[in-house]
């Protein structure tokens, strides 16, 4: 068989898998979880590969909201693909990727108190002790404003625990 002909049945046959997939999983995304570089797991969609859906790390701190990134400005960083909405925001990203990044991966760090790893919606966040936080529901969100730093220490205290738990 030529080289030409296996890439033809090797796409076809990802193909068909895939929508096999995308049939029994439904539409909605579903987070995984990748192995990072700073002792993290990021949470990513397994759809896209894309970390926090998307959405730009360093605009939660400079526009002080959640904004889409571009598909022409992204960065490969600790097995996820990380989007932003300028290049200004990618340099600051690339010159120091923990600054930016969600702590915990991106998992919600009540849920982590609770010696659980639940992925934080990207819509739903924080920014406390000049980091990022993104939690699972409103209430979560609501509980670590309350009191972020007992929040973060619970957090900190189950992570290691919870890193175990999670599958790469």
């Amino acid at each position: 068989m030529t080289t030409a002909r296996r890439e033809r049945k090797s796409r076809r046959f990802r193909s068909v898998w895939t929508a096999v997939l995308a049939m029994t999983l439904g539409s909605a995304p579903v987070p995984a979880i990748v192995h990072a570089a700073t002792t993290e797991r990021i949470v990513v969609n397994s759809h896209t590969g894309l970390a926090i859906d998307g959405f730009d790390p360093v605009g939660y701190f400079v526009d002080a909201a959640p904004r889409v990134g571009r598909a022409d400005l992204e960065f490969q960083f600790a097995g996820a693909t990380w989007r932003f909405r300028n290049s200004g925001n990618r340099a600051a990203f690339v010159a120091d990727p923990p600054v930016y990044m969600p702590r915990f991966g991106g998992h919600d760090p009540i849920a982590v108190a609770r010696g659980v790893a639940t992925p934080g919606h990207p819509r739903l966040w924080l920014i406390a002790q000049r980091r990022l936080y993104l939690f699972h529901s409103a209430g979560a969100r609501d509980r670590f404003a309350a009191n972020p730093g007992r929040a973060i220490d619970a957090a900190e205290r189950h992570w290691p625990k919870v890193l175990h738990t999670i599958v790469p």
